[in-house]
């Protein structure tokens, strides 16, 4: 187990972690959520005795990390996947640390397996993509078979595979009785793979409980329901009906109601006794997403603001309306709605505007190297050989070089 009690620590000034206390018991994976600069890699680092706290302690099993004895062979940790020796195979980067910690040559093998490096083990690591040098970390960790395994962000990079294989790998680690604790920025793998979660932000601790208490406490459930569209005095019938008995009833834009306050038996029941047909009912809980989002959209130190675009900005061509504002851009917990659909094409652009050329198949401008009347396009690509140019030319496009013919070393590549 984990257990940090009153730990502090500064950076001259900076305060990164304040008077932090929680506990990350074995046969569960803990989840470390925060945003960024929050102070949970500085946590994790205390926690390894990488870093002295400036107050309070953190312990393992009841002993710092660096009083334990042996401790590779009780914690493994992945805290930045990057932290090899590049001209290493994968095999001599791990058998290295196996004979630091008198851990037998064959657990190498066997962790290689794991993770599935054992094709490539004889292969330099600075040559390995994200996704595998992450498996290399995580063979690290594991090679001690340790009781207590953290992680910090393990799926970056790697494929879907990958992170399926991580999450399954997780909950097998705490199934089997281990401490597992990890911290990631991805909600929706959270959701899937943490049973607890250890929410800080600032610093400070925010919330510690499980995820299902965690997505209760920061949201609203609701019920959905629908009447007959044919039919609308039925729901404004229906809704005077949920109000009057307690509920809160808000209208969507597609004719439905949304209704909180009410379990759903209970407007099942009302909608019977007022005699109006029901065509939907059903629950909606809110994701891990938008907890996390209301639970720390206060704590949050680095937001985006809208691009001015200042002196990049081409002038509107005549009789053309400037874009509408966004409702609700820029502030905390908005999110870009999906892009317009026009005759079915996704991301389509307007077409017929004054001022441009007629648009191509997918909305881009027709022709190659098409650009606004009058302005050359800086990005256009060369017109094939023996097309019409765009616009009269000076002089007629020469003819281009015949490719050179690959040389020895690019045959080999």
């Amino acid at each position: 187990m984990i257990e940090a009690v009153g730990l502090t620590k500064r950076y001259g000034d900076k305060t990164a972690v304040y008077n932090l206390s929680f506990q990350v018991r074995p046969g569960a994976v803990t989840g470390f959520l925060g945003p960024n600069g929050s102070g949970k890699s500085t946590t994790m680092r205390m926690i390894l005795g990488l870093d002295n706290p400036t107050a309070g302690q953190v312990t393992i099993g009841g002993y710092p990390y660096r009083k334990l004895p042996n401790a590779p062979r009780q914690v493994g940790a992945l805290l930045d996947a990057k932290a090899v020796h590049g001209g290493r195979h994968a095999r001599n980067h791990l058998l290295s640390l196996a004979q630091l910690s008198g851990i037998p040559a064959r657990r190498v093998d066997e962790v290689l397996g794991v993770v599935g490096l054992q094709d490539v083990a004889k292969k330099r690591s600075k040559g390995f993509s994200l996704g595998m040098g992450q498996r290399l970390g995580i063979a690290a960790a594991l090679l001690g078979d340790p009781q207590v395994l953290l992680f910090d962000e393990p799926v970056n990079g790697l494929d879907p595979e990958g992170i399926l294989w991580v999450r399954n790998l997780m909950k097998s680690l705490a199934a089997e009785g281990r401490t597992v604790f990890v911290s990631s920025h991805l909600m929706s793998e959270m959701a899937l793979t943490a049973d607890h979660l250890i929410v800080i932000g600032r610093g400070q601790l925010l919330s510690d409980m499980s995820v299902k208490d965690f997505i209760s406490a920061n949201s609203a459930d609701f019920a959905r329901v629908r009447t007959p569209d044919t039919e609308p005095q039925l729901r404004e019938k229906l809704s005077s009906a949920l109000t009057g008995a307690g509920g809160h009833v808000l209208p969507e834009q597609d004719g439905a109601l949304r209704v909180t306050g009410l379990p759903l038996p209970r407007i099942s029941d009302i909608a019977h006794d007022t005699d109006v047909r029901l065509w939907e009912l059903s629950p909606h809980q809110a994701s891990l997403e938008e907890a996390y989002m209301r639970m720390t959209q206060g704590a949050v130190d680095y937001r985006s603001t809208i691009d001015q675009k200042a002196g990049l900005m081409e002038p509107l061509p005549p009789g053309a309306q400037p874009p509408m504002p966004v409702p609700g851009q820029g502030q905390p917990g908005w999110y870009a709605p999906p892009p317009p659909q026009q005759g079915g094409q996704p991301f389509a652009m307007p077409q017929g505007q004054p001022g441009l050329p007629p648009a191509g198949p997918y909305g881009a401008p027709a022709g190659p190297g098409a650009a606004p009347a009058g302005q050359p396009n800086p990005y256009a690509q060369p017109a094939p050989q023996g097309a019409a140019p765009a616009r009269p030319t000076a002089a007629p496009a020469q003819p281009s070089a015949p490719a050179a013919a690959p040389t020895k070393s690019e045959d080999a590549r």
